[in-house]
């Protein structure tokens, strides 16, 4: 039988006695669900008895219709899955390319890809922090995050033109070298960015409504974790040491020294604050490349304007802001893939939201899959 929203029925609970049980619709067009996502929320009161996320909103066939695309062709529409993210989608489709047709990316092309993706990772981070924030009431915070993320946007639009959809990291390499002054202006960036950060930690995670909000809300254990193959600050924050920077690492990583940012108790307090210290960890990797890149070109030598893979299938993964996103491709032979998929890390994060909000109330649910930091353009893809 279809499931009647908002409706009330009478439901018998474990002690034998009848309770009312009213079922809401929350979504897609809402702004505490951060896109279209939609949820069927069972309540007992105002307590969360079940929540069930109902997805495909957002859902434009890109894995289809990247099988109608040449491999370049299909650079513009990895854009359009993680839209807060867009340079991860980017590098890992194209480490996924470059696996699967043999391609050697030049050193200082991959210098700059951990450049952008580390300023990738900062924008999406104040995106997700200053949006869940606003959630709970602390516009404040959702000002200050938002305006670090500018900066960042400032910095990709003087490198490639956009904004949002960049289109920046190709096959082989990137689709230009950085402009004068660029990567100054970048670690000039950094370094403000710091006590930026130690001032939002202390307005908002130092705030004692905040606390009370936030901590003891959504815990997740490792193990459940694990088990539902979450990624990301998400997994981390439950204590699951996993960062594939540095347990798969993959271009100049290897070279780089940060550390992995791992919380204890695994509620949304923790998710929160993991991803602020990320932050400065992305700082850290950032001045390293900077210091550490020389000349040089920033695109493979002699690769045919028309890539064709011989018949094959390679997949490879990136640390992305909310976790491990992996492309999978088959080659036939021809200029166009027979078949793309993505590992999506937001749609398996998603998938944690009945665990995380059961026996809590409403306003909880939306702190919680605020500290999911779920994007629905790569959920639906």
């Amino acid at each position: 039988m279809a499931l009647e929203v908002e409706s009330r029925d009478y439901v018998e609970t474990d002690e034998g006695s009848s309770v009312e049980e009213l079922v809401v619709n929350i979504g897609p067009s809402h702004p505490s669900t951060h896109g279209v996502g939609r949820f069927i929320v069972r309540l007992d009161g105002d307590v969360v008895v079940d929540a069930e996320p109902v997805i495909g909103y957002l859902h434009r066939g890109i894995e289809k219709m990247a099988e109608n695309r040449t491999y370049l062709q299909v650079v513009p529409l990895t854009d359009r899955l993680d839209y807060v993210g867009s340079m991860y989608a980017n590098w890992a489709y194209c480490r996924a390319v470059e696996r699967l047709a043999g391609i050697r990316v030049p050193e200082r092309a991959e210098y700059i890809r951990v450049i952008v993706c580390e300023l990738q990772r900062i924008a999406s981070h104040m995106m997700g922090l200053g949006a869940s924030a606003a959630d709970t009431g602390a516009f404040t915070f959702f000002v200050y995050a938002f305006d670090q993320r500018e900066r960042v946007v400032e910095l990709f639009e003087r490198l490639c033109g956009a904004r949002l959809t960049y289109n920046y990291v190709r096959p082989g390499g990137v689709a230009r070298d950085v402009p004068e002054d660029w990567l100054d202006d970048a670690v000039v960036f950094t370094g403000a960015l710091r006590d930026a950060l130690a001032e939002m930690d202390k307005l908002f995670f130092g705030n004692t409504i905040t606390r009370g909000r936030l901590k003891g809300v959504g815990v997740l254990s490792a193990e459940d974790a694990v088990a539902w193959g979450a990624s990301g600050p998400v997994a981390r924050a439950s204590g699951v040491n996993w960062d594939l920077r540095k347990h798969d690492p993959y271009s100049v990583y290897p070279r780089m020294d940060f550390d992995i940012v791992v919380g204890d108790r695994g509620d949304s307090y923790d998710r929160g604050r993991c991803r602020l210290f990320e932050c400065y960890e992305s700082c850290r990797i950032i001045e390293q490349a900077v210091s550490q890149m020389s000349g040089g070109a920033v695109h493979a030598d002699r690769m045919p304007r028309l890539l064709a893979p011989k018949p094959g299938d390679a997949y490879d993964h990136i640390e992305s802001a909310r976790g491990s996103l992996g492309v999978y491709l088959v080659s036939d032979g021809s200029p166009r893939p027979y078949r793309m998929h993505v590992r999506s890390p937001a749609f398996c994060n998603l998938a944690l939201v009945p665990l995380l909000s059961r026996g809590h109330t409403l306003s909880d649910l939306v702190v919680v899959l605020g500290s999911l930091d779920p994007v629905f353009g790569e959920v639906d893809r």
